[in-house]
């Protein structure tokens, strides 16, 4: 049953809500003038402007900053299973239009006008990350709908597991989870991507066990790579490093500072014949981009997948200094006329901030840039321009020349 409380109403504030009109998802603790009627953390009610103009209804948690995440704006659009049948329908079709739906996300949040809820496609398996109590709460109905919906073409759904243990959980009064949703089955599931073969560990890999959102831009460095030596940085299960391989690179070194990931990484490249060309090692990036260099070590392909060095606007300076360092030393690494792809996956690393600091990193490494791509996350994590949360993803490709 779906909580309805929408006879509860949220009125703003007068000349609050700005984000909300202008088609975001989200109301702030601060924009909230009042709440008339009773209601339980995690029920659906209605959000009125001051004036008493409906905007929408909404899930509520009164524990979190954002403290309602709307799910529907028309006053006639009452939240039921229908509705949430209609919305994961509407997702999977637009997957179909634009995606390989082999592997794919499948909801992507606010996207996807499912706020707060993620959930993976590896082959026949779901992976669901819940970070909102109210849609919490509707899981089992978008879960139960996905599975209807999967069926009608032809694809059975074999297991579903849990991976909602992000700290951002505790924000909403929640706690961390992560386990089976219904039978349990073997948490290694084999996938394909871009010819490429992977072992992905939905139990215990980063986030729910594999980055589909680099789908394309792994196959982007096809071209650049065939005949080449390619070092790839932060490489965790070795999806970059896998993709130079399969394209032809005559040897590559991918890197990363966790030992775990390392050893699914040798694990992925003799599932697809690459172990003699593909070689692994457990370091840290910062410290071994200055030794390559010292060693006078350069390469054909720099790649450089780091991880988010901010998740909040407070620490992006740290986060400019960490990029800034990561791309000139991978700059300098990169013989003339070779090629760099470098991204920043931070939301708050803005496009505009994050090319800034390529530019000084490439003066400072005496280097001119010749662009040879830009992309963002493959369509899958779509980019809904209303909720500017929902794009985090900037990929680059470059060609290096030495200043002459």
């Amino acid at each position: 049953m779906i909580a309805d409380r929408t006879q509860t109403v949220v009125t703003l504030k007068k000349g609050e809500g700005r984000t909300l009109k202008s088609g975001g998802m989200w109301v702030y603790d601060n924009e909230i003038e009042s709440i008339m009627g009773s209601f339980e953390n995690g029920d659906i009610i209605s959000v009125h402007d001051f004036d008493g103009y409906f905007l929408g209804y909404g899930f509520i948690n009164t524990n979190s900053k954002i403290t309602i995440r709307i799910l529907s704006r028309k006053k006639e659009s009452m939240i039921t299973e229908e509705f949430i049948e209609l919305r994961v329908r509407n997702a999977w079709e637009y997957r179909k239009q634009t995606v390989d739906t082999g592997c794919c996300r499948v909801i992507f949040g606010e996207a996807d006008f499912l706020p707060g809820i993620v959930i993976d496609k590896f082959s026949d398996v779901l992976v669901v990350e819940s970070l909102a109590l109210g849609i919490d709460r509707l899981k089992p109905l978008i879960l139960d709908a996905l599975k209807k919906v999967l069926a009608e073409d032809g694809i059975n759904v074999r297991g579903i597991y849990e991976r909602s243990d992000a700290k951002v959980r505790l924000n909403e009064g929640m706690e961390r989870f992560k386990g089976f949703i219904g039978e349990a089955f073997d948490t290694k599931v084999e996938i394909t991507e871009n010819g490429v073969k992977y072992i992905v560990d939905i139990e215990d890999g980063q986030k729910t066990g594999f980055f589909l959102d680099q789908k394309y831009n792994r196959a982007a460095i096809h071209r650049i790579c065939k005949g080449k030596r390619v070092l790839d940085c932060f490489t965790h299960t070795g999806s970059f490093a896998l993709n130079a391989g399969i394209a032809g690179a005559v040897s590559v070194l991918g890197v990363d500072a966790s030992m775990t990931g390392v050893k699914q990484a040798e694990e992925n490249a003799r599932l697809n014949g690459l172990s003699d060309i593909v070689k692994f090692e457990c370091a840290d990036v910062f410290d071994l981009l200055p030794r390559l260099e010292s060693e006078g070590k350069t390469f054909d392909v720099v790649i450089l997948d780091p991880p988010a060095f901010t998740k909040s606007r407070n620490s992006i300076k740290n986060a400019v200094k960490g990029y800034r360092e990561i791309n000139l030393r991978g700059m300098r690494l990169v013989k003339d006329g070779g090629f760099l792809a470098t991204c920043s996956c931070s939301h708050f690393m803005d496009p505009e901030l994050f090319a800034k600091t390529i530019k000084e990193s490439a003066k400072g490494a005496h280097k001119r840039l010749r662009q040879v791509d830009f992309a963002t996350q493959a369509p899958d994590h779509p980019i809904l321009w209303a909720a500017e949360e929902s794009y985090y993803l900037k990929f680059y490709i470059f060609q290096v020349c030495e200043e002459k």
